[in-house]
């Protein structure tokens, strides 16, 4: 197995070197808004640890575009439901579509993409290791939101293929990633946890077209405890910075759980990150080497170099599908959490040990082209995973469970991480989900949430706005 790079710069215990920004530049803050409901009665139940209307890894669950903000979730009865209403507005206008959710899987989550190149909505749903179901509106509906009818009509049918372009027999984990020419791309995992390829569909205003795939699950990877010979690639998310470059942050999952020290953990080992300078067709490393091309034979794999720039073995129950950003400047961020080793060195039960111990740390690259990692020091008290967001100033905030907002300025180079927001009167199950394109459309935080509740007693669904820096 060849050698990986490692993170050159300490854990920031320590105060980091501070970044460069303009004297006169805000720090980050929140300021709660308004709240409104999406639904009293949404479907409840919880699986994988998670609630399937609020999975993190959901993109775009929330999504604005054009002066209207966009919500999907399942209602009591577990029909899928879209809504829309004018960004800041208090009334949202709803549509039930024809499809109902299959199984109590909260993988099953619901995606949208928008398609600028004909302003069209597209809808993904309902996948785990299996089909999926798709919508795709008609041409123009989110460019003429105010001038046309919010109906199923509008919506289009329910088709079990993207246009007749089918992919693949066992999908999971849809995400929608618009290109910088307008065109849009689903990134979707091939196969199953543990031995599964990620790939790559793009739709150019006419058709869907199968890219392939770009990530392996072959190779042998080897700890101190074991052998794996088979995994997946698990994104941090997938996203184009303002220059038109692809970055992907992740982590591997081994089949085997030979590579860990006690079966109760997770077989997630390091941080790892590529990016693709043509849409996605080829993939390079942190040092510009190519790793991969989508659709051949050479695709990205475990046992190529110069990867991982974080190095951390299966047995700290590392968060896979966490979350990322890019920075005004392109510059690639991202949130990770595990069980640090000053809690121990092989974490035994995955849910117990994460709530106990977990953190949360936010990883970079700075302008100098070096790696730098912060602990962010607030307890996560979950299982579950923390989202990414960066304002205008490029201050960091991390969405963490139960909608509890932390955040730390670019000035002191991300190392005043500190709460801002501490969620108390939301009743948030865990994980939420945040509206990526809002923050850059008006500068607003608006997050998607569901109440807690039991067994599968439904419960309501809100969407909360923060007012971030002017």
């Amino acid at each position: 197995m060849r050698r990986r790079a490692v993170l050159t710069t300490a854990i920031l215990a320590a105060v980091a070197t501070p970044g460069i920004a303009r004297a006169a530049d805000p720090g980050p803050s929140v300021t709660k808004k308004s709240t409104t409901q999406l639904d009293a009665q949404a479907v409840y139940f919880v699986s994988y640890d998670g609630l399937v209307n609020n999975n993190s890894f959901q993109k775009n669950g929330l999504l604005t575009y054009k002066g209207y903000q966009y919500a999907a979730w399942y209602t009591s009865t577990k029909y899928a439901v879209v809504a829309r209403r004018v960004l800041g507005g208090s009334t949202w206008s709803t549509v039930t579509l024809s499809h109902q959710l299959k199984s109590d899987d909260s993988h099953n989550v619901i995606s949208m993409g928008v398609s600028r190149v004909d302003g069209r909505l597209h809808l993904n749903m309902d996948s785990h290791s299996d089909g999926f179901f798709y919508v795709k509106s008609v041409a123009g509906l989110l460019d003429n939101p105010a001038s046309t009818a919010w109906t199923s009509a509008v919506l289009g049918a329910v088709q079990t293929s993207l246009d007749g372009v089918a992919l693949t027999s066992q999908f999971t984990y849809p995400q929608f990633i618009a290109t910088p020419e307008g065109r849009l791309q689903l990134s979707y995992r091939v196969g199953i946890s543990g031995n599964g390829r990620n790939a790559l569909a793009e739709y150019d205003g006419s058709a869907w077209t199968a890219l392939g795939e770009w990530s392996a699950s072959t190779g042998t990877y080897t700890s101190t405890h074991g052998s794996s010979t088979a995994r997946n690639m698990y994104l941090h998310g997938i996203d184009y910075d303002i220059n038109g470059r692809l970055h992907s942050f992740f982590t591997w999952r081994e089949q085997s759980a030979a590579v860990m020290c006690n079966s109760g953990g997770i077989t997630n080992h390091d941080t790892g990150y590529v990016y693709s300078t043509d849409r996605g067709r080829s993939w390079r490393n942190d040092a510009g080497t190519v790793v991969g091309a989508t659709g051949s034979s050479d695709t990205v794999a475990v046992t190529d170099g110069g990867l991982v720039f974080d190095s951390l073995n299966p047995d700290h129950s590392l968060m896979n599908q966490e979350s990322q950003s890019t920075d005004s400047t392109g510059l690639p961020h991202a949130i990770i959490s595990y069980v640090p080793g000053r809690f121990g060195q092989c974490t035994t039960n995955y849910v117990t040990d994460r709530t106990a111990n977990g953190r949360a740390f936010h990883v970079r690259k700075n302008a100098s082209g070096t790696w730098q990692k912060t602990e962010i020091p607030i307890a996560l008290n979950s299982s579950q995973r923390t989202k990414l967001v960066l304002d205008k100033y490029d201050n960091a905030y991390a969405v963490l469970p139960y909608g509890r907002i932390a955040g730390a300025s670019k000035a002191s180079g991300y190392s005043d991480w500190a709460l801002l927001y501490d969620a108390s009167d939301l009743n948030a199950f865990g994980e939420v989900v945040v509206d990526e394109l809002r923050v850059k459309a008006d500068n607003v935080l608006s997050l998607m949430y569901q109440e807690k509740s039991s067994g599968t007693t439904p419960s309501a669904l809100h969407v909360v706005d923060f007012a971030l820096p002017a």
